[in-house]
């Protein structure tokens, strides 16, 4: 699912606009649904620009060391955050991806919150971060329109460098 499509790591793709309108949704998402001091924004560096949050709902016991390289063995599902349509679900299928092959918005994140082996985390992703303005027509059940913020809940099972 998500090696096949396009990414928003270009930065050709990158749209200031809708880089606000997708900080303002996260923003407000936040705030209505009591996540504010929970939530922690990504930083790349010193700046604070990412558009990407995330919550570790559980810390596992065994610590973790990631790199774009990591095989992450996990359970997620995924939703688009404005209207909660879960767009995919991996139920009780555990699969392995390689951290470098994910969409940016987990390369960036999982790393930067460094959850433990047998961690759930929670990931808020701009859409710049995800698919930008691609829509995707294979995910969920009416497809996902470009330029769409998601919502991510991942169980970590398993890394291996």
């Amino acid at each position: 699912m998500f090696t096949a499509c396009k990414k928003a790591d270009d930065p050709a793709v990158f749209n200031k606009d809708q880089s606000a309108i997708d900080d303002k949704l996260i923003s407000d998402y936040i705030a209505a649904n009591g996540l504010t001091g929970k939530a922690v924004k990504v930083q790349l560096g010193n700046k604070d620009t990412t558009g990407i949050w995330y919550v570790i709902e559980k810390q596992g016991p065994t610590v973790a060391q990631y790199s774009l390289s990591s095989y992450i063995t996990v359970s997620y599902v995924a939703k688009a955050l404005t209207t909660g349509e879960v767009i995919a679900i991996t139920d009780n299928f555990q699969p392995a991806y390689r951290l470098g092959e994910t969409i940016r918005g987990w390369q960036l994140a999982i790393p930067n919150a460094r959850p433990n082996k047998g961690s759930t985390i929670r990931l808020l992703i701009a859409s710049r971060y995800a698919y930008g303005p691609y829509a995707q027509p294979n995910l969920g059940t009416k497809g996902l329109p470009a330029n769409s913020v998601l919502d991510f809940t991942i169980n970590i099972f398993d890394v291996t460098n």
